[in-house]
């Protein structure tokens, strides 16, 4: 048989469920590294995450407040005396008996108005004995002045001697002297007469009486005969607090209350201050004016006063537990800033309420300023504000 007879030979094909094997087990191996890959990114997202929660559970969360700007309007409420305006004792100048008194307490009198009078029985035969002692004196004076002129002229023609004529004209010089002397001796005693009658030496009221008629009066004596006072207008006198000391002005405005006059209103105004301040209260005395027109206002009686002063600090006003004191570096106040970071705040501060305090100075109301700081606390600490609104709640914590 020839070659060219010879049948070809066909290659053999595969079966048709080889192929479907090996599409299975190139997609098994494709969905196993796709679930490696997906898991691999799980975890690394995890694992960021978790950083991420470490980190910020090392963030420690602070309360935190913003200060409140105190009224440019203070109020204050202070204890107050009330005095009169003007008081003086009466006292007796001449001695004698009280012969009338024409006032007694309570009485409103005048200026110049007479309250009393006084008998003086010896001051007047004083006077009797100085105007004889004075027409003496001049009957004196002149006796001597004639014999001045007589031994001038004498002298003239050597008739007597310079000495004679000097020691009669030195004579008659002491004479003149000697009437001076006695005019004002009697004028003094008529002055003196002249308080025999006690006049008042302002209006006001008498509120004090201590002699009848017929009392005997000693001149100099520390008894007093009458006291006047006057009322209208009236001083009342407070203690302001040293940290108002530079508030209070002249002319501010004040309110008067009494306990025994309920729902009424007396008002006044700031008149002066001592202008120093106690060193044993360390206060400053201040002087408020009051109307007392009607006389409802009584001398020496207690009162209550309401002041309006104006701050021109205007501070902020902070809980005291968000001061911070540490040696060499004084009062500090840590404020929370915007990036999260933590800013230590020189602070000075003003006055003390108690649960809270001025910061006249390193704050305003736009600070984060962290409640209760740790003793620890140092700049550009990281940290998580929470924002406390309620006064009362940021004083306790």
């Amino acid at each position: 048989m020839s070659m060219e007879n010879k049948p070809v030979p066909h290659p053999v094909s595969a079966a048709p469920g080889g192929h479907v094997l090996l599409y299975c087990a190139a997609g098994f191996v494709l969905l196993l590294f796709v679930l490696g890959g997906f898991t691999l990114l799980r975890r690394s997202h995890d694992r960021a995450q978790l950083d991420r929660e470490s980190a910020e559970n090392l963030i420690s969360t602070v309360s935190v407040i913003h200060p409140k700007r105190t009224p440019a309007q203070v109020q204050l409420e202070l204890p107050g005396d009330i005095t009169a305006f003007e008081e003086a004792p009466i006292y007796a100048r001449v001695s004698g008996y009280l012969k009338n008194w024409y006032t007694d307490i309570g009485t409103h009198v005048t200026n110049g108005q007479e309250l009393a009078e006084i008998e003086t029985p010896e001051l007047d035969q004083e006077i009797i004995q100085a105007d004889a002692a004075l027409d003496q004196a001049k009957a004196n004076q002149e006796i001597a002045r004639i014999s001045a002129e007589r031994w001038q002229t004498l002298r003239k023609s050597d008739s007597v001697s310079q000495q004679d004529t000097d020691v009669r004209v030195a004579t008659y010089t002491a004479q003149q002297a000697n009437v001076q002397a006695a005019m004002a001796n009697l004028q003094r005693l008529k002055e003196m007469a002249n308080f025999k009658k006690l006049v008042a030496p302002f209006p006001g009221i008498i509120t004090v009486r201590t002699m009848d008629v017929g009392t005997l009066i000693t001149a100099g004596s520390s008894r007093e005969i009458f006291r006047l006072a006057r009322i209208d207008p009236l001083r009342v006198y407070i203690s302001l607090p040293q940290a108002y000391s530079q508030m209070v002005q002249t002319n501010d405005r004040a309110e008067l209350t009494l306990t025994e006059l309920p729902g009424r209103k007396f008002a006044g105004y700031v008149d002066r201050t001592a202008g120093a301040i106690d060193p044993v209260s360390r206060t400053l005395l201040t002087e408020v004016l009051v109307d007392n027109h009607q006389g409802k206002l009584l001398p020496g009686a207690h009162a209550m006063v309401q002041i309006q002063l104006r701050d021109p600090l205007e501070p902020v006003v902070v809980p005291v537990n968000t001061l911070l004191f540490r040696n060499n570096q004084g009062m500090q106040a840590g404020v929370v800033e915007a990036n999260g970071t933590v800013r230590l705040a020189d602070v000075t501060v003003g006055r003390d309420y108690g649960t809270t305090v001025e910061i006249v100075h390193g704050l305003s109301e736009t600070d984060s300023v962290i409640l209760n700081p740790s003793d620890s606390l140092e700049p550009g600490t990281q940290v998580r504000a929470k924002i406390i609104t309620d006064d009362a709640k940021a004083a306790r914590e």
